[in-house]
């Protein structure tokens, strides 16, 4: 089932959705630290800190939030990374096994959106940045400014995702060290603007609240990530550490988030006009603070860690287009999805209504079904006691089987009433949202921002499958 590897230097990958012989395999667990973290090292996570407040918590109840949130969701990556290692082939291929081989289009499909959504996002933020700072040192700031950071951020972006594998990890390694470096220089430059005298008296939230806000950061950084977990662990030998393949993803994704949460919600803290002004430009507003000579490294600094998180979208999401069925190399797979990203970059930032309010409504929207088909996955694995059987995740005729309804029907359940239970009313094309709510005080109830819906699906879906699906998971492994 495997296909020539040709990725060196700046070759064009040839791995699609095909198995990773053994003989192509390398590496360290270790090494999963490196597209983890250059993935979420992003200044975003600055920002995150306004997001987290905007639930009406205090300080201390968001960096418990942050941590809990943060830390388990990333924990789910690393276990669904497992399967990378054990059956190596992209996740959203491994998943077969659980949903059949054409019921696996329904994960494929919302896993595309997803990870096409996240590109989008860090692209228009990028596009947006530049524009602000450049704006801010007379250079522009205009429509031409936005359309020269787009093309630049774009190109960078579709180059990554349609060279592949090996370019990924070496520019993540790069864009680990650049970002890390000029971040803490940040942090440095932007520290007297915190007064712990107005962090401190915060006023704290309800319980609800605090949910809510945890729920917020699962979605925002892990969640949003499961989909593509095995997407590198599966280029790893099959021996290697599976506590290694957990605990380096863990930590690669964790890190650099938590610090930047804290250090955000000190300075949001600091400043409401700062906090509401992450709403609107979330990497543009952090720059007011910075003196001139820092802020083209402040732009360097912010387009590569939002550069670095959307390249293994856009690598993710082009499988997941393969695994939904389109008959087409993986680079042009990639290419289709850089399309799509700039389409949609273009309709936000020239057309487009306030951010916040439409970024939180579409990762609590999609954040639902991932977070089912998650616990229907972290489940599977749970079950399985040997390793994937390769050319079955291929044949439907396999001992997989084509479609198999009882994960199915479970994600499609735990979604519909997963969205009855989160609500997005600032962003208009979601007030249909919280239809189950009723019982719980309605949509302007103390739980209408709690986002219970993603952590019912995620409990559902795992329960569920961990329960029937058990069955199903000893036959096959049995043939």
């Amino acid at each position: 089932m495997s296909e020539q590897v040709e990725s060196r230097g700046f070759a064009v990958e040839s791995n699609g959705l095909n198995v990773i012989a053994d003989a192509d395999r390398k590496g360290r667990p270790s090494q999963l630290f490196w597209p983890w973290f250059g993935a979420n090292v992003s200044v975003l996570g600055l920002s995150y800190g306004a997001f987290a407040l905007d639930f009406g918590i205090s300080f201390w109840q968001a960096v418990g939030a942050g941590l809990v949130g943060i830390v388990f969701s990333f924990l789910l990556c690393g276990l669904i990374s497992l399967a990378g290692k054990r059956g190596s082939a992209p996740t959203l291929v491994l998943s077969r096994a659980a949903f059949g081989v054409r019921g696996n289009k329904l994960p494929s499909l919302v896993a595309w959106l997803l990870t096409v959504g996240w590109e989008t996002v860090l692209t228009i933020l990028a596009t947006l940045a530049t524009a602000t700072v450049f704006e801010r040192l007379g250079w522009g700031g205009g429509a031409i400014t936005k359309v020269v950071a787009l093309l630049v951020v774009g190109v960078l972006i579709v180059a990554c995702g349609v060279l592949g594998f090996d370019l990924i990890m070496r520019a993540q390694t790069i864009i680990t060290v650049v970002t890390g470096v000029l971040t803490i220089v940040y942090i440095a430059l932007v520290a007297e603007k915190i007064h712990w005298n107005m962090v401190s008296t915060l006023p704290s939230g309800s319980s609800q609240q605090v949910l809510g806000a945890l729920v917020f950061l699962m979605t925002g950084f892990g969640l949003g990530w499961v989909n593509a977990a095995a997407d590198y662990s599966r280029y790893l030998p099959r021996q290697s550490s599976s506590r290694g393949v957990v605990g380096w993803t863990t930590f690669g994704g964790s890190v650099a988030p938590i610090v930047l949460l804290l250090f955000g919600l000190l300075l949001a803290g600091s400043s409401a006009d700062l906090s509401k002004a992450i709403a609107g430009d979330p990497i543009g507003a952090l720059a007011a603070a910075l003196p001139t000579w820092f802020l083209v490294p402040f732009v360097l600094v912010a387009v590569l860690g939002l550069v670095g998180g959307a390249v293994l979208d856009i690598y993710s999401s082009g499988l997941a287009l393969l695994s939904i069925g389109l008959p087409a190399p993986r680079y042009v797979a990639a290419l289709i999805d850089g399309l799509v990203m700039i389409a949609g970059t273009i309709y936000v930032v020239f057309f487009g209504d306030e951010f916040l309010g439409q970024f939180q409504g579409f990762l609590i929207t999609l954040g639902v079904p991932i977070a089912a088909w998650c616990g229907i996955m972290l489940a599977d694995i749970a079950s399985r006691r040997r390793d994937y059987a390769e050319a079955d995740l291929f044949d439907r005729r396999g001992r997989y089987g084509d479609v198999r309804w009882l994960p199915v029907g479970t994600m499609i359940v735990a979604t519909g009433i997963g969205w009855g239970l989160v609500t997005s009313s600032a962003a208009s094309w979601l007030t249909w949202q919280g239809y189950l709510l009723g019982p719980l005080g309605g949509k302007d109830g103390p739980w209408a921002y709690a986002n219970l819906g993603v952590l019912f699906a995620l409990v559902l879906g795992f329960a569920v499958q961990l329960v029937a699906g058990a069955s199903s998971v000893r036959r096959q492994e049995a043939v």
